[in-house]
């Protein structure tokens, strides 16, 4: 078997409600249905022995190119041999709505659409469908029943249905078929739970499923309000992040993957497809910007409804739907991609203490109601409790930013983001005349800017921890959050010291992992969103020239269809971590949009949007 394709070789398509990635040679190898964090029904990504994959390849040599069909997640691998032409066209199927201004989409009941289509000559074309649910434990059986080929495992079922005959072997179902110019072939996978048969899509209903698709996108994407310079870039990364929206509930996954490794062969490797309340502020403002208001209020009310409780139970991060319980859980049946153990579902830093989150949640608020957002009648009374418990609580130490696992730390960066808290709940209270002990606020945020400027300096500049003089890629956040201006002569040389100590080929390490303890061996991959920070430092600095530059170098490790995933290896030249990634494409649009405005970064324009009169 050849080499299990780079990270970077795979395609994401996605509805809004799973995603799967697709390998350049037309092999899914993985999807998690009916949604981002239910078990894979193909992860040959971590396993290509074990677990399932849909591959659908000429049968012989062949060339291969791939795009997205315009601005859509409609994936067109182009297939070229001796003999002729033939395109894979793969999505997962998004029906609009029937009211032209609703963003909400209609979920084509987790289904999966791939249809070939003959250009050139005739090509000689191989199936091979091994569906494996539970993440490769459960080999089905299948049956044909109402006029498909239903794969059945304990709760899951997959129906297959083609317009071409199919061959049910062991464990798999196959075809051969030959595709001349002209002529389509078509095949149709609808999931169901084995318990409820359903009537599956039909095969000969594929075309029209991609054109509603193409639909969906192409009007979404219509009412972007970016004409900048890398309109191209910044569209694809907004259409990255509306995919990986989960439509039922407005909550972001923060990748669509788990246990892709941040080190080759290393045990660095986390289940991603949850929702972080620290993503809420990057992913709110940059949908603000960008003209997707209806997605940044559906986020919000996400936000609200996940948070909602007593603060001393705040989360880091939830469910797609609110979901609490996220215990981490070790699937020793798969080998992991390249060999890169442990596989993990689940996050046990859902029980972490992390200040920062605070800070981020508060932040967000004040951002949407800034930006004309109604706020709900209880946001504000929410929005107290919060403030309160920080005001309480911002002395402990917690695990921070990166989610450590090595103890509970005075993180430089966590202070600061509980001083953005009760800085934004002052704000509500200055700006919008809201209720509240206005004065005890701003002794605590005096408080906490007079300990950071005391404990959090070493040698003229920030540094990671009170107790630790390394400098940590997170400082840059302090002048993207108001705390300081980015001249002020503690941060720029807080900027030079980060770029100097974590640069590694043009590439930002979040800190060195082998300094530091984080309750892990050393060694990962460069952080993107934290180069990206940098970008946003530099511009603030009026270094242009060189954050244009910088900017340029990251757009360049995007893969050919222009997805980032979260870590990159300058070394190997190659893409590391959970993919794609949220983060590295917000980061992405929040630059383009400082670099195109040359001074309002992200984290400066925070609550700078026209407020709504009414709020």
């Amino acid at each position: 078997m050849v080499s299990a394709p780079r990270i970077e070789d795979y395609a994401f398509i996605g509805d809004t409600s799973s995603g799967a990635l697709v390998s350049k040679d037309g092999s899914m190898d993985w999807l998690c249905l009916p949604r981002f964090d239910s078990a894979a029904v193909f992860a040959a990504l971590l396993d290509e022995k074990r677990a399932g994959r849909w591959s659908i390849r000429p049968a012989g040599e062949f060339r291969s190119s791939r795009r997205y069909a315009g601005d859509t997640l409609i994936l067109e691998s182009r297939f070229e041999t001796d003999e002729g032409t033939a395109v894979l066209v793969d999505c997962l199927p998004v029906e609009p709505s029937s009211e032209p201004r609703d963003p909400r989409a209609v979920i084509a009941e987790g289904a999966v659409c791939r249809q070939v289509r003959g250009e050139r000559g005739a090509v000689r074309m191989s199936m091979d469908y091994r569906p494996r649910f539970d993440y490769g434990s459960i080999v089905p059986w299948f049956r044909n029943a109402h006029g498909a080929i239903e794969a059945v495992g304990g709760p899951d079922a997959l129906d297959l249905l083609a317009t071409i005959d199919l061959e049910v072997g062991a464990g798999s179902v196959t075809a051969e078929f030959l595709v001349e110019e002209g002529e389509t072939v078509s095949f149709v996978a609808s999931y169901h739970p084995s318990y409820t048969p359903v009537e599956p899509r039909r095969a000969d209903e594929c075309a029209e499923l991609i054109a509603n698709t193409r639909d969906f996108w192409e009007r979404w994407v219509n009412r972007c309000t970016y004409e900048g310079r890398w309109r191209d870039e910044v569209v694809r990364s907004l259409l990255t992040l509306k995919a990986l929206t989960f439509a039922p509930s407005g909550g972001v996954a923060a990748a669509a993957t788990t246990s892709l490794p941040e080190q080759i062969g290393g045990p660095r490797n986390w289940d991603y497809r949850y929702c972080w309340l620290r993503d809420a502020t990057f992913t709110l403002d940059v949908l603000l910007e960008d003209g997707y208001t209806q997605e940044a209020a559906e986020w919000r009310d996400w936000l609200l409804r996940a948070v909602a409780g007593d603060p001393e139970d705040l989360q880091i991060m939830y469910g797609l739907v609110g979901e609490r319980r996220l215990h981490e859980v070790e699937l020793d049946w798969l080998n992991g991609y390249e060999s890169s153990r442990p596989v993990r579902i689940g996050n046990a830093a859902f029980d972490q203490f992390q200040l920062d989150v605070y800070g981020e949640v508060m932040d967000s608020l004040y951002s949407a109601r800034r930006a004309g957002i109604a706020p709900s009648g209880d946001a504000w009374q929410l929005q107290q409790v919060l403030v309160e418990f920080v005001c309480e609580r911002w002395t402990d130490p917690d695990e921070g930013i990166w989610e450590v696992r090595s103890g509970r730390r005075h993180f430089v960066h966590s202070k600061v983001m509980a001083w953005v808290a009760v800085d934004r709940a002052i704000k509500t209270v200055e700006e919008y005349g809201r209720e509240g002990d206005v004065e005890r606020w701003r002794q605590t945020r005096d408080a906490i800017r007079a300990e950071v400027m005391e404990r959090g300096i070493h040698d003229g500049r920030f540094k990671r921890a009170y107790d630790e003089d390394q400098v940590d890629a997170s400082l840059l956040m302090l002048p993207l959050v108001g705390f300081i201006d980015a001249a002020d002569p503690v941060m720029e040389a807080t900027i030079e010291a980060v770029q100097n100590d974590l640069m590694r080929d043009g590439f930002l390490l979040r800190y060195e992992s082998a300094k530091v303890a984080d309750g892990l061996p050393p060694g990962e991959g460069a952080f993107l969103m934290c180069t990206f920070w940098l970008v946003d430092c530099l511009v603030l600095l009026g270094r242009q020239d060189e954050a244009v530059a910088m900017f340029e170098r990251l757009l360049e490790v995007r893969n050919d269809v222009g997805l980032l995933a979260e870590q990159y290896d300058p070394h190997d030249e190659r893409l590391l971590g959970n993919f794609p990634q949220a983060f590295s494409h917000v980061a992405l649009v929040a630059s383009a949009r400082a670099l195109e405005t040359a001074g309002a970064a992200r984290s400066v324009s925070r609550g700078q949007h026209t407020p709504d009169v009414g709020a």
